[in-house]
């Protein structure tokens, strides 16, 4: 039973070597590719999740900390501007660095075979 399950699996996986070159041409620009980019599409959102960033923007004109006393109203919801405004640039700048890095990563994957294959014909 074994024996006869080898030689089946045997045939039919020795059909496919001359297809590795397209199967591994797939993995790299098509399947990996698109998994990095539904990893880093997970990052940022949780990245965004973690810096509240959408909670600031809707609570961008309410009081720091809920404020109503007579006189105050306006100086919380000052400094809430003022506080949120440097929190949410510093969390979009910090979010743009990410995708900078994200967008250097899968240019650096895909371009990877190619920089390799040009490495081994230049004459260093």
């Amino acid at each position: 039973m074994i024996a006869i399950w080898t030689q089946t699996f045997y045939a039919r996986s020795s059909m496919q070597y001359p297809l590795l070159p397209l199967v591994l041409l797939k993995f790299w620009y098509v399947d990996a590719p698109l998994g990095l980019m539904a990893y880093f599409s997970s990052l940022n959102q949780s990245f965004l999740r973690l810096f509240s960033l959408s909670l600031l923007v809707r609570t961008f004109f309410q009081p720091i900390k809920s404020e109503y006393r007579q006189g105050l109203v306006g100086f919380s919801i000052g400094m809430g501007i003022a506080v949120k405004s440097v929190i949410i640039l510093v969390t979009i700048l910090i979010w743009l660095a990410l995708i900078s890095l994200e967008v250097l990563f899968l240019f650096s994957f895909i371009m990877l075979p190619l920089f390799s294959i040009m490495l081994f014909f230049l004459n260093l």
